[in-house]
Formats: structure tokens, C-alpha cells, sequence
């Protein structure tokens, strides 16, 4: 499992954690029962405090997206499909926003974003 921390960005370094587990997990880099390396090993890969990793995991386990198994180890719940579906649709549910107000902030009116959005839809399809 590869995760780099950006020091220097405003997101807290448990969200990065998490969100870097989370996509691995929804790509299914990281399947099913798979585990994750131990709060130790991965504080001392990344140089950061111990405390950190066990918050994103803690909050990963809190999420569905991990179970802990005490004296085993953190492992990638068995989640059901719907859940993982649903992460991934309102991770494009944004991006769609942040499309729709950059459009916006062009100038474009609803029908012609519409218009964008159909046509991009319809190059995909072929």
C-alpha cells in the first residue's frame, strides 16, 4: 500500500490517510479482508505519530470500510457493494458540481452546460 502525505496541504493528515485507503478500496486495490499494515508500520513508513494512523483508522472502521480484530490487525471489511456504490457516486456527484459552477462562472447557461454534458456522454458511448 503506497500513501503520501502532502505536509504542506490544509486537510488534516488522518483525512489524507483516509482518503487514500478509501480510493484503494473502492478501486479494489485494496479487496476484501485484505490488511492493512499495522498502526506502527505505517506511522514509521510515513515519519508521522502512531495517534494519527490509529485516527484514520478508527475513523475508516467507524466509515464500514475497515474491521478491527484485536491482537490481528485492521483488515478491509467485507462491505456490501451498495455502500461502495453509493461512496463512488458522490465522489462523481461532486465533481459534477465543481463542473456545473466552473461553467457557471463562465457565463454558460444551463442548456449549454446540458449540451456539453450530453455531448461528452455520447463521445463516451462509442
Amino acid at each position: 500500500m503506497h500513501i503520501i502525505i502532502n505536509h504542506s496541504s490544509m486537510v488534516p493528515i488522518y483525512e489524507q490517510i483516509m482518503d487514500q485507503i478509501k480510493t484503494l478500496i473502492i478501486n479494489n486495490e485494496l479487496g476484501a479482508d485484505a490488511c492493512l499494515p499495522s498502526v506502527r508500520a505505517l506511522s514509521a513508513e510515513l515519519k508521522i505519530s502512531a495517534l494519527t494512523v490509529k485516527k484514520a483508522y478508527d475513523h475508516l472502521e467507524a466509515e464500514g470500510f475497515t474491521v478491527t480484530v484485536h491482537g490481528k490487525g485492521t483488515f478491509v471489511s467485507a462491505a456490501n457493494q451498495q455502500f461502495l456504490k453509493e461512496e463512488q457516486k458522490k465522489e462523481v456527484e461532486q465533481s459534477l458540481e465543481i463542473a456545473i459552477a466552473k461553467g457557471k462562472r463562465c457565463g454558460l447557461s444551463d442548456r449549454e452546460i446540458r449540451q456539453l454534458f450530453d455531448l461528452i456522454m455520447e463521445d463516451e458511448t462509442c
